[in-house]
């Protein structure tokens, strides 16, 4: 198996993650994942628990593993288990090892960390606008912990895909 260049889109919630994934995947020409919570606790009949939120790292696992199988060039991914890391550990004060484990086993090459820059746009699933930064700074200081290469994506509208373009260019990523 080649080695796969896995690109992991991470940031706290309404700051374009989704939107940039699938840009950058259609522009490159190359497969992505998409976020496995967003689905998951849309299709919940109740309020989420701890269970499900460890349900959704498995899920996302299994997902990034059937991407890479068949082992394209380069693969985006919409979130990884960081995002998942860190609100196990904010909203619930636990996170199984596991998932710290797998995080070191299985890292992304490079993450596109994007910026809370653009506005609060409420959904069904997003219940977070008052702790964006400080969200932001606890991805950060994840993928810094772990030794994790990142470069910090910020702008609107289109200038925020143009600078994802760029940043993956700096860093040689593509």
């Amino acid at each position: 198996m080649s080695e796969t260049i896995k690109i992991v889109l991470t940031g706290p919630e309404s700051v374009g993650k989704s939107t940039l994934t699938k840009q950058l995947a259609d522009y490159f020409k190359v497969p992505y994942v998409s976020e496995i919570a967003r689905e998951y606790i849309s299709n919940l009949k109740r309020p989420y628990n701890i269970d499900d939120v460890v349900e959704i790292a498995g899920l996302q696992i299994a997902a990034e593993k059937e991407a890479l199988s068949s082992s394209p060039r380069i693969v985006f991914f919409d979130t990884d288990l960081i995002i998942t890391k860190i609100w196990l550990l904010h909203v619930y004060g636990q996170c199984p090892s596991w998932i710290d484990e797998e995080l070191r086993q299985n890292p992304a090459y490079f993450h596109l960390l994007c910026y809370y820059d653009l506005p609060w746009e409420p959904d069904p699933v997003r219940e977070n606008p008052d702790i964006r930064s400080l969200l932001y700074d606890k991805y950060e200081a994840e993928i810094n912990n772990y030794g994790l290469k990142y470069g910090v994506v910020k702008g609107l509208d289109n200038n925020r895909f143009l600078n994802a373009i760029a940043l993956l260019r700096e860093n040689h990523i593509i």
